[in-house]
């Protein structure tokens, strides 16, 4: 399969292409910079709504993960602006670069997280519920509405609903990890919020059982079957580090330092199932938090 990414310097995103590669798919990547010569770089300006047509030819699936961090720092009108319009702008070009195409993509696997939900206390939420209330809720909302019109030009449209990857090479573990080492990791707050997490192994294979599956379309869920809280992933990467995990850091200290991203991204949660990748026989590898942050810890995955 001839297949287009973007996003391929993220977290997320190396690791699918090296899956594809691995498995004999060839890949194109758009970037923002000027493309390397001799690579199979094209490039893009998603404020601009451009994207270089050549990168679009003869290609079969476009795998869009591109979006700028929410968790970069505290969040200022600059900062979510960019969140914004990093997700709705770069959608909006990629399905219109796909529109033109001749002969046009016929699969579009397209980013999005299950911030798309709110903060839904203890109530577990699969891809039948409503989206919530606040600032993620309506980026991922409007995100996925630029997906999905894609679908009018007889594209399969797949939307991802990513929880918290777990990895050692980024992401939220990655940034734990140096201060589990020390012994001053602790959970956030009352350590109540949920914790929807899948490892990078597994949404790697996840992404790659959407793209060749022709019967899937629509919103997915990307987490493991077994959502923790956030003291319950605390205490499990600190017994696999062997370090005390103990020292909370209050609610207000997280509000000081982060402000509104503290309330929308630290301290809000979702009990998610991924009811849709599991009725369509998707298998886990990960599905046990201990276990899992050992395997990643000890395989550095």
């Amino acid at each position: 399969m001839n297949v287009l990414l973007t996003g391929a310097s993220g977290l997320i995103g190396s690791a699918v292409a090296g899956a594809l590669q691995a498995r004999g798919d060839a890949v194109r990547y758009l970037v923002r910079r000027e493309p390397r010569t001799g690579t199979p770089e094209f490039r893009w300006r998603p404020e601009s709504n451009w994207v270089d047509a050549a990168a679009l030819k003869g290609i079969d699936a476009v795998i869009h993960l591109a979006g700028q961090s929410v968790a970069s720092g505290r969040w200022n009108a600059a900062i979510k602006r960019g969140i914004r319009e990093s997700r709705l702008l770069g959608t909006q070009a990629i399905v219109a670069a796909m529109r033109e195409a001749q002969p046009r993509p016929r699969i579009l696997l397209s980013a999005s997280a299950i911030g798309y939900y709110g903060n839904r206390g203890d109530d577990w939420v699969d891809e039948n519920s409503p989206s919530g209330q606040g600032f993620l809720c309506e980026v991922c909302r409007e995100w996925e509405s630029a997906a999905v019109s894609a679908e009018s030009a007889g594209v399969r449209v797949v939307r991802m609903r990513f929880g918290h990857v777990l990895s050692t090479a980024g992401g939220a573990m990655g940034k734990l990890l140096p201060i589990f080492r020390l012994g001053l990791g602790g959970p956030l707050a009352d350590g109540r919020t949920w914790w929807s997490w899948i490892s990078r192994p597994d949404v790697v294979r996840a992404i790659l059982f959407l793209l060749d599956r022709e019967d899937l379309s629509g919103a997915f869920n990307m987490t493991a079957p077994a959502p923790v809280t956030n003291r319950e992933i605390t205490r499990a990467l600190g017994k696999v580090l062997r370090r005390p995990a103990v020292l909370p850091v209050p609610r207000f200290a997280l509000r000081l330092m982060f402000g509104e991203m503290a309330d929308e991204v630290l301290l809000s949660g979702c009990r998610v199932k991924p009811m849709r990748l599991e009725e369509a026989g998707f298998s886990f590898e990960d599905t046990e938090i201990s276990a899992c942050l050992s395997r990643l810890i000890a395989q550095k995955l």
